[in-house]
């Protein structure tokens, strides 16, 4: 993410936080720039190490408590799998992801047709959409080429 975006993203922390009666805490900024400054979809346990490089006393639950507190302002995403750590991303723009089912890698995906897809009418049950994401499972290229190695020794 440019550094201009991410100041943006930054004063919009400041705003939500201000308009919800939080403090903008040193941690809760630290955090939030680390998953700005990241392009791999990190876990929390990967923010945590990367966040306690710059606050040593900062705690794995204060990491996940503001990691799911910045879910819940729409400052970033989190994305999940069945049976696989929560991943979080920067991206707020409807974008897909392929995801390894080996090693759990999570690529980023365009795709016109994806963002194009027709809403269920869900009022029956009472929800309302007002996000969607599709993941697309299978097996890396990395995965792929190292399975073939194996399978030829």
């Amino acid at each position: 993410m440019d550094e201009a975006a991410k100041e943006e993203r930054l004063e919009t922390l400041r705003q939500l936080c201000r308009g919800q009666g939080l403090r903008c805490t040193v941690q809760r900024r630290v955090i939030l720039e680390t998953v700005l400054d990241l392009d791999n979809h990190p876990t929390a346990d990967q923010v945590y190490d990367l966040v306690a490089e710059r606050i040593p006393d900062i705690s794995r639950t204060t990491v996940y408590r503001n990691l799911e507190s910045l879910v819940r302002m729409g400052l970033i995403t989190k994305a999940c799998h069945p049976g696989r750590v929560a991943r979080y991303d920067p991206r707020l723009e409807l974008h897909h992801h392929l995801v390894c089912l080996r090693c759990n890698e999570f690529i980023d995906f365009e795709d016109d047709d994806l963002n194009g897809l027709k809403i269920p009418d869900t009022s029956a049950f009472g929800f309302e959409v007002n996000d969607y994401r599709v993941q697309l499972r299978g097996v890396c290229k990395s995965c792929r080429e190292r399975e073939k190695k194996e399978e030829s020794k």
